[in-house]
């Protein structure tokens, strides 16, 4: 068994692995052990808050603006920090899993950033969650050079990616680490052990700790990482301000207070995301009971969508007017070999981004360095010399609750293909994701943990209103278990529809579909490893 001193009461309960030792220094997971000890309490106050919200929300309550911070929002003298070394111009970022062959990639991509992805994008078993944390600091230091066995090379260029780094959400654990006999909050772990080895680092060379912070709900969320922040400064003698961290609005409860969010970070404050995929999903988990939430395929639900548009430009508006970046949405196509197709999906990505830069953002996110060419292209001929177009501050857009809320206009039923595709994209998913694969290319497009959740809560939703019947959604999930052990002979079908069935065929919604799915078929302590 491997198990640490218990230096601020944390334990590593796993087994060794290859240079884990680098990153699990005494130093390292006392660091940890502190910011454990400061804010596990409150983490647990806010997710028994969430809870409550869901109960409010699904009472019939209504979801406005808060009277209560209606200060905030009218007073227009605050400001976040100016954008720190490496941020000020964000026109192209690529994200992606911190595996190795990807941190070259995304680093060489000619993107402004890379966000370093541990949570939609990772499927956390322990070896990748370590890993990531070894490859970020190989690259920071600049020793992550590599030949495959096919002999192909992989080696850091000259101009490189800004890193920020995704750590897991509030709402998830890290079962392989242990504080007073209890998971640590995986959020901490993520930021701990790259802020313990990297921070330095990174303003050593000139740049910063920099962050994007996924799932947040409310701005007592955010308050807590900004608390974060400060004391991850203090304990290592970095001056305070020196984070920097973008808030992806990506729940609907967080689009009520994006203003409050950054109020509460202004200090560290990088700006806003638009994730749009999770922002799907967070609504059907929210509002998936009531009829008139009830939304059709994925494919119909676009970024013109009245919704939608008023989501992102009440986030330009806010951000800018606040002296912020506003970032936009995944573009999420994958290069392919049909030469037809691929111009057609290059057609569909470059509409996507010149409504986004004639929107205002100053930036936006692509999947797959094949597409970081065209998002710069789009943006280059809106921003030109200029990093961002901050001073547009959009006073034009005037959007209501009921605005953000105004999705009768695209509801329907799926279609059939649409019920297929949600249950093969699932499947498919959840078979990489419990063998440890966390972005995968499906049917063109890469898939992560979100597009993954948007799947089984339409499922369930359609199963809900009954505009899908059980014997339809079960005989195709028997259809495409069968094609996935046709294409995967070492698929663990078995667990993949017992995950299926947990989470999109039980007449209660599970929240996620990751905390049980890691529980039950990634964590490896030690004793079980031995």
């Amino acid at each position: 068994m491997s198990t640490s001193a218990p230096t601020r009461h944390v334990r590593l309960l796993a087994a060794p692995g290859d240079r884990h030792d680098e990153i699990l220094t005494p130093a390292a997971l006392d660091f940890v052990g502190h910011l454990v000890d400061a804010f596990v309490g409150r983490r647990q106050d806010l997710l028994k808050e969430r809870r409550r919200q869901a109960i409010r929300l699904a009472a019939g309550a209504p979801l406005d603006f808060p009277l209560a911070t209606a200060a905030v929002r009218a007073d227009l003298s605050w400001r976040v920090a100016a954008p720190a070394p490496g941020l000020s111009d964000r026109r192209v970022e690529i994200t992606g899993p911190p595996d190795r062959r990807m941190t070259v990639n995304a680093l060489n991509s000619g993107a402004r950033v890379w966000m370093a992805d541990f949570e939609d994008a990772t499927s956390p078993t322990w070896d990748n969650v370590i890993g990531g944390q070894l490859n970020l600091l190989d690259a920071i230091e600049r020793r992550i050079d590599l030949t495959t066995e096919a002999g192909k090379e992989y080696r850091l260029g000259e101009r490189l990616a800004t890193i920020m780094v995704r750590p897991r959400g509030w709402h998830l654990t890290e079962e392989h680490l242990e504080f007073d006999g209890r998971p640590v909050p995986a959020s901490l772990v993520d930021f701990g052990l790259y802020f313990f080895h990297c921070a330095q680092r990174q303003i050593d060379a000139g740049y910063g700790p920099y962050f994007y912070l996924p799932k947040l709900e409310n701005r007592y969320e955010a308050r807590l990482w900004n608390d974060v922040f400060v004391l991850a400064q203090e304990l290592l003698g970095i001056p305070r301000g020196t984070v920097r961290a973008t808030v992806l609005i990506e729940t609907i409860t967080a689009a009520f207070e994006m203003e409050e969010i950054l109020y509460e970070l202004r200090e560290h404050s990088a700006g806003l995301n638009a994730g749009r995929w999770d922002y799907l999903f967070s609504l059907i988990k929210t509002f998936g009971h009531r009829t008139d939430f009830l939304l059709p395929d994925r494919s119909r639900v676009t970024m013109t969508a009245p919704f939608l548009r008023a989501y992102t430009e009440l986030l330009v508006r806010t951000c800018h007017r606040r002296g912020a970046h506003a970032i936009g949405g995944m573009a999420a196509h994958v290069p392919g070999r049909d030469l037809a197709a691929h111009d057609a999906a290059l057609a569909e990505v470059r509409l996507d981004k010149e409504r986004e830069a004639q929107d205002g953002f100053d930036g936006s996110w692509v999947a797959h360095p094949g597409l970081v060419p065209v998002c710069r292209e789009v943006f280059d001929g809106v921003l030109g010399d200029r990093p961002h177009q901050i001073e547009r501050t959009r006073d034009d857009a005037e959007v209501t609750a009921a605005d953000l809320l105004s999705v009768r206009r695209v509801s329907g039923p799926p279609t059939p293909e649409g019920v297929r595709t949600d249950i093969a994209v699932a499947l498919r998913y959840f078979d990489a994701w419990l063998r440890g694969q966390g972005a995968v290319a499906l049917y063109g497009l890469m898939e992560d943990a979100a597009t993954a959740e948007i799947a089984r809560v339409q499922i369930w939703q359609w199963l809900r209103h009954r505009v899908v019947d059980q014997e339809t959604v079960l005989r195709l999930l028997d259809d495409e278990l069968a094609a996935l052990g046709a294409e995967h002979p070492w698929a663990a079908l078995d667990e993949v529809r017992a995950l299926f069935e947990r989470t999109a065929l039980e007449p209660e919604l599970p929240l996620f579909f990751t905390p049980d799915a890691y529980t039950r078929h990634l964590v490896r302590h030690a004793e079980a490893a031995s």
